[in-house]
């Protein structure tokens, strides 16, 4: 089934506004690691995550769950499982190399963010969806292109937040088992991005970082 699209063309000038209030506002977005404790409302937290799901995805399967996470003690829960492996990455896995990239970002094995941000939101990836049937075993069916569609959505997520006047950090932790467990995901769903978001707290503090060019970045032909 298809129907019309719906297109109001933008004529060239109010296009290159646009364009570039847009830049300035995006070059603003900066990781933060130091939150407040400040409320955010639930609402403003279902639009940025509705805005996620309505990115691309391969053959529009949407092979992704975003798990809002806002309880104290399951925040507590993720903070020690995520600091145990972070421990032990800092401590014993990482190469030498990877921690001197690092030491300029200031960052460690402790993640405080991680209970002090108002909501962890978690993008699990679907390997594959999962059907109900009426026979005893679920069929599966195949989703494709799942890290592009997941990584384009949390690009959509992390855009949507900047824009909603809030602030939030890409947190990684290596190996993520933990948070399949934590937040009991099927087995289909494997981790794919940990998002703590709220408003930064007092005199927080970021590294000064230099963006590459538009020379440095491209290539036209």
């Amino acid at each position: 089934m298809f129907k019309t699209l719906e297109f109001t063309p933008t004529d060239e000038g109010e296009m290159l506004v646009k364009s570039s209030l847009y830049l300035e506002q995006m070059k603003t977005r900066r990781s933060v690691r130091e939150f407040s404790d400040r409320p955010v409302p639930f609402e403003v937290i279902e639009n940025v995550v509705m805005t996620a799901a309505s990115a691309p995805s391969g053959a529009n399967k949407q092979p992704w769950t975003f798990v809002i996470v806002k309880d104290p003690d399951i925040k507590r829960q993720i903070r020690l499982a995520a600091e145990k492996e972070e421990k032990e990455f800092y401590d014993h896995r990482a190469p030498e190399e990877w921690l001197e990239d690092l030491d300029s970002l200031g960052t460690n094995w402790h993640k405080p963010f991680l209970e002090s941000a108002p909501y962890l939101i978690v993008v699990f990836k679907k390997l594959y969806d999962v059907e109900k049937t009426e026979e005893t075993s679920p069929e599966h069916s195949k989703n494709y292109y799942v890290n592009e569609s997941v990584g384009i959505a949390s690009g959509f997520l992390l855009t949507a937040i900047h824009n909603a006047g809030l602030v939030a950090l890409t947190h990684t932790p290596s190996p993520m088992g933990f948070l399949s467990e934590i937040l009991s995901r099927p087995v289909n769903e494997k981790p794919f991005l940990l998002i703590p978001v709220g408003y930064p707290a007092e005199e927080t503090q970021v590294p000064v970082l230099e963006k590459k060019s538009f020379e440095e970045v491209t290539q036209v032909f």
